[in-house]
């Protein structure tokens, strides 16, 4: 885990029972989800296999560990998980390298919460050298702290990554709002006891306790994101 900003920094918004606000990254706040799977797909063509388009749903959202792991064994290709997650880094960053496409609310989201001193925190199940890149692109100044999946020993969907955004934050998970895209990460944030917001990327998301789904992150603004925590106590 790796902040900009030492982890013992504590900010409350004031006024509100709202916390912190943690984002995942790879389809919540940029369009990259099809990046990977077309990284995947070219990845595995060039050692002679085809990926199933269902498999799609298999893989999104999770560690790199476990959708690679899951590929090699759905094909039987003959690589090992190290050899084909670094292959896999490669093909994404040479793709992000072009430009990275914001979702629709993405800039004016993060703008918002930096504006009114939200202590917001990235939480992606990428590696931080993919994590640096993109956040290069969303701008450092609106994270107070990013965790990477690399750097923590369970990541999504174990609910250790919110945990230590929490922590690093000076949060409590329970006044936290989380913003993900897969059943994945929405399941990591619920087991941290965090409140959810899901707009779905690739697979859809049911509606739950203590979770909302919206069409996209231009239905979410600091004003739902409060009412979010509110409403459930």
């Amino acid at each position: 885990m790796t902040s900009t900003v030492p982890a013992a920094m504590t900010r409350t918004a004031e006024g509100s029972a709202l916390q912190a606000v943690f984002l995942d990254m790879d389809g919540t706040l940029v369009d990259t989800e099809g990046f990977w799977w077309d990284a995947e797909r070219e990845a595995f063509a060039a050692l002679g296999h085809e990926l199933d388009e269902s498999w799609r749903d298999v893989v999104v959202g999770g560690p790199m560990t476990r959708s690679a792991g899951f590929l090699i064994e759905a094909t039987g290709a003959d690589i090992t998980l190290a050899e084909l997650t670094v292959l896999l880094n490669e093909r994404f960053e040479a793709r992000i390298a072009r430009g990275v496409p914001l979702m629709p609310g993405a800039a004016r989201l993060l703008s918002e919460l930096a504006a009114h001193n939200i202590p917001t925190a990235l939480v992606s199940a990428s590696h931080r050298r993919i994590i640096d890149k993109i956040v290069h692109s969303l701008g450092p100044s609106n994270f107070a702290l990013t965790v990477a999946g690399d750097e923590v020993t369970r990541t999504k969907p174990h609910p250790d990554p919110y945990l230590i955004a929490a922590s690093g934050l000076g949060a409590d998970p329970a006044r936290c709002a989380v913003v993900e895209d897969t059943a994945t990460g929405v399941a990591a944030a619920e087991a941290a006891g965090c409140r959810v917001v899901a707009v779905p990327s690739v697979a859809p998301i049911a509606a739950a306790a203590g979770r909302v789904v919206v069409g996209s992150l231009e239905e979410v603004d600091l004003a739902f994101l409060r009412t979010l925590i509110t409403r459930m106590n």
